[in-house]
């Protein structure tokens, strides 16, 4: 006899328990639905809206005007700009004198100081690098402008300065050519 009441209690708990999962897996499932559709979605973007009229752009060849002239700078400055819009934009690569956008500049200094000393001795140099931006709009004379971008790069006094460039030329190109964009393509 006890051994049917321990088979009901039993059964009744195993029925209790299968209405509880069916009763909370339900609910369960809604809750992931609705997370599933509540994501919030942010987003930064380089640029701020191009109008619809700019089609094209030119990018001129980027001279190196500096006192140190660095041969390698200019034309990676120029390569890697016109990488950049095309990879960030929906504008078109022209070489046509009537290019939309018509950017051109050129390196103005290109030099090394000491800007740490420690013990009488120099601890930290700095390369200076400015770049000289020309910016001309042909479809809006007004938007035309001139600027300048400068990045500083602070190396140990133990590296030459050509080890250094060499360990910061890449870093120097990539700073440069994302002071160019965002001055030409954001509203900072």
């Amino acid at each position: 006899m006890t051994s049917k009441i321990n088979n009901k209690k039993k059964l009744s708990s195993i029925r209790s328990k299968i209405k509880n999962t069916f009763f909370i897996l339900p609910i369960a499932l809604f809750i992931v639905t609705i997370f599933n559709f509540a994501t919030c979605k942010y987003s930064f973007k380089d640029t701020s809206p191009i109008p619809v009229e700019v089609k094209t752009f030119r990018v001129n060849y980027f001279e190196n005007k500096s006192r140190y002239v660095n041969p390698q700078l200019g034309p990676q400055l120029t390569e890697k700009m016109k990488q950049k819009i095309i990879g960030s934009t929906r504008l078109r690569q022209t070489n046509d004198d009537n290019a939309h956008y018509d950017i051109s500049g050129y390196v103005s200094e290109y030099n090394v100081s000491t800007s740490g000393i420690s013990r009488n001795n120099a601890s930290t140099n700095r390369l200076s690098v400015s770049f000289h931006l020309i910016f001309k709009n042909t479809l809006d004379e007004k938007k035309n402008f001139e600027e300048d971008i400068s990045n500083n790069f602070d190396f140990p006094a133990t590296q030459s300065f050509e080890q250094a460039q060499t360990a910061l030329f890449s870093e120097i190109v990539k700073n440069t050519v994302d002071g160019m964009f965002n001055k030409i393509f954001s509203n900072w």
